[in-house]
């Protein structure tokens, strides 16, 4: 298959770059949403969701010294309700994290995960090829309540 630019630009590992391409081959209208991210991209992604649900990031996110300081921080700034205030304060939270720590917060931040558009047609069938795909450690259909489509490896 020829290198689809579209998949390149997600910056993947090779493992989900590769599960990528599989899932493109059988589903070509698949649109992924989201790749590898840097703190920036991570506290822009966390805020997009914490501006409806202040609670969501306790919710989605496995417990870690960075999930933790994440959602205090959100706790401890009720004034922060835009999304730029919040990714903000976030990646301020972020830097004060070693790279090894943010791995353990998201498999994004390491090239390992990457989401895709959920689709109505063939959910299912779209579904259960992501779950089967080489070296998928979790898929998730919702996050914190919130309807995504997450593969990480």
């Amino acid at each position: 298959m020829a290198p689809d630019p579209k998949i390149e630009e997600l910056h993947l590992n090779e493992l989900p770059r590769k599960a990528a391409y599989l899932l493109k081959q059988r589903f070509p209208n698949i649109v992924f949403t989201s790749g590898r991210r840097n703190r920036v991209d991570q506290a822009r992604a966390m805020a997009s969701n914490v501006v409806s649900n202040r609670k969501w990031i306790g919710h989605t996110y496995l417990p870690s010294p960075p999930s933790q300081a994440c959602q205090k921080w959100v706790d401890d700034h009720p004034e922060a309700v835009t999304k730029e205030a919040i990714a903000d304060g976030l990646f301020t939270v972020l830097n004060t994290f070693a790279d090894v720590d943010l791995r353990r917060l998201s498999k994004h931040l390491s090239g390992d995960a990457f989401d895709v558009q959920p689709v109505v047609p063939n959910a299912e069938a779209i579904k259960d090829f992501i779950r089967h795909l080489p070296g998928v450690e979790k898929f998730l259909d919702k996050e914190g309540g919130l309807v995504r489509w997450h593969a990480q490896f």
